[in-house]
């Protein structure tokens, strides 16, 4: 996948790339993509390992942490596994990602998450959006699926945990928005 991130893609004041306005469907999946992956680390940053361990609110526990790991995790499943047909193992010990390990802290979990985002992009470059991967696990294992279908999957899946953490980041420091 390409690189939408990079220093030549339009910026927001707040560092995300800008996803692009036109242009064909490859370039505003991954564009829409790398807008939600920005907005993740967005709103992890300027924070502590105790500040991303905070819990949005009982019983769920889960934080901000969790959520890097566990989209470290829906990173390697989608694209290695599924789309490439990898056997890899998970990444963390609980296959979610949403298990805190102590030691484990925040720069070590983005770490991970951007080197599952990296390679991700390296599997994908080469396929075009109507080759096809397999579903590996769950109550859909075996079924087909387009890079199209994963890439549409992937900017639902971001969204959807970029609320939760927008929750979470407004729970530890007052921060809202974006």
């Amino acid at each position: 996948m390409a690189d939408h991130s990079s220093e030549l893609a339009p910026r927001l004041p707040d560092g995300r790339p800008v996803p692009p306005m036109t242009g064909d469907e490859r370039l505003m999946l991954e564009g829409w993509l790398d807008f939600h992956r920005g907005t993740l680390a967005l709103k992890c940053s300027g924070l502590d390992d105790a500040q991303v361990r905070v819990a949005a609110v009982e019983p769920s526990g889960l934080t901000l942490l969790g959520l890097v790991q566990h989209l470290a995790e829906v990173e390697r499943n989608w694209f290695q596994r599924v789309v490439a047909g990898l056997d890899v193992p998970p990444v963390f010990d609980d296959p979610t990602g949403y298990a805190l390990d102590p030691a484990r802290g925040l720069d070590e979990a983005v770490g991970i998450w951007r080197r599952e985002v990296e390679r991700g992009r390296e599997l994908c470059a080469g396929r075009g959006l109507e080759d096809t991967g397999r579903i590996a696990d769950g109550p859909v294992a075996g079924a087909e699926v387009s890079l199209r279908w994963v890439l549409i999957h992937l900017i639902e899946e971001y969204a959807r945990h970029n609320g939760h953490a927008d929750l979470l980041r407004e729970r530890i420091d007052g921060v809202i928005g974006a």
